[in-house]
């Protein structure tokens, strides 16, 4: 049976030695059977919260000028209908902020170019935007570091066996995100993709929902979607594939959508944080104990054979050498404007990769018209597929 609701978990449980135990026992149930978490109790500053939801939706009520003042190159503003996932149009607009770095030498790998300084919004309009998103991405990433080490206990292995995954300035990611209702939408682009379904690419996300509004859904293993309606005082963890890779597929990263607001509901608004891991990182794995890969087997024994999700897993072994490669190449699969303007070589073998994959889908799709019933049930049909570097 698939998951048929999200899990909240209070992270003061595991602060407490008295509880900690019992903490790590729902953290490994929900890693290793649905992907996707609360947690309450963070011990991010509230008003430090409150100040990050306010200062994130001005940014969206700056004249358009000065948002195109920070337009998108590595990191920066990209405008409403600009971002692609699964081959279609995600109606947001969305500003990328992370851990500052000084532009990289020629030298270096092309993937380097992630890492930038940010793009600040005028001063003049928002004075204390940059020190209060400074604030929040520099408590975020102790968060991440402590949550991860907290998912290596549940593992039943050293809370240290990531830390050779990170940097010594390791960069992690946030994006201020505004969903418009779809009555604001052009009349001919009314559609309900805010994002479209992905799996988030490195170890864990953290969603701050900064408005009342549903849209945020998870795909359990039957295919089904289950609702993440906004819990006020949490986060929304997701487990990225990177984990999945680095823990032999025992923590399970989860397909995950936006829906766009209704007509009339107004504007939805999201922060997730992206937990990053060094670009130089190769696809190795750490040793998970006998006892936990065989949970996560009987987990998937007791489910049978379901429908599976529309994301393929795309961190494969032996397909990049340092996941710096696979990073850049999925940014620039979600925005082909910059991929056109920076890395036409890249955005090039995207789109032959693309147009290969949806040939072999026709061809799939004849085949089905032509097979009988007993046949076509036969085949896991699944459609063209995303996965994001970093969104929800």
């Amino acid at each position: 049976m698939s998951f048929s609701s999200i899990p909240v978990l209070d992270l003061s449980l595991a602060r407490n030695a008295d509880t900690k135990a019992l903490f790590l026992e729902s953290l490994r149930s929900a890693l290793l059977e649905v992907g996707f978490l609360y947690i309450k109790n963070t011990g991010i500053d509230y008003e430090l919260i409150e100040q990050v939801i306010v200062q994130g939706k001005a940014f969206f009520d700056l004249p358009d000028e000065k948002k195109f003042e920070v337009q998108m190159k590595n990191i920066g503003y990209n405008k409403l209908g600009n971002e692609i996932t699964a081959l279609k149009t995600d109606w947001r607009e969305q500003i990328d902020l992370s851990t500052p770095h000084p532009l990289p030498q020629s030298s270096q790998p092309l993937y380097y170019n992630l890492l930038s300084p940010n793009q600040w919004p005028d001063p003049e309009y928002l004075p204390i935007f940059r020190p209060t998103f400074e604030s929040y991405i520099r408590q975020m990433s102790t968060l991440s570091t402590t949550f991860t080490s907290l998912i290596a206990e549940a593992l039943h292995i050293p809370a240290t066996a990531f830390d050779r995954f990170f940097d010594s300035d390791q960069q992690h990611k946030l994006k201020l995100i505004k969903y418009p209702d779809i009555s604001s939408l052009p009349t001919n682009q009314q559609s309900q993709q805010g994002v479209g379904p992905h799996k988030d690419s490195m170890l864990t996300s953290y969603l701050l929902q900064a408005s009342n509004h549903r849209g945020l859904q998870a795909q359990n293993l039957s295919g089904d979607w289950i609702d993440c309606p906004p819990i006020p005082g949490t986060l929304v963890v997701a487990i990225g594939q990177g984990l999945e890779a680095l823990t032999h597929g025992v923590c399970a990263s989860t397909t995950h959508r936006v829906l766009s607001p209704a007509a009339g509901e107004g504007p939805r608004f999201s922060i997730p944080f992206f937990q990053g891991v060094s670009y130089d990182a190769t696809f190795e794995t750490v040793d998970i104990p006998i006892g936990i890969m065989e949970m996560r087997e009987q987990i998937l024994r007791k489910r049978g054979v379901g429908k599976g999700d529309d994301v393929e897993f795309t961190f494969t072994k032996g397909r990049w050498g340092h996941l710096g490669e696979a990073t850049l190449t999925n940014r620039v699969k979600s925005h082909p404007d910059v991929g056109e303007r920076w890395y036409p070589d890249i955005l090039a073998r995207i789109r032959e990769e693309q147009w290969k994959a949806r040939e072999k889908n026709e061809g799939r799709d004849e085949s089905l018209r032509t097979m009988g019933r007993e046949e076509k049930e036969a085949i896991d049909v699944r459609p063209l597929s995303a996965t994001k570097e970093v969104t929800v």
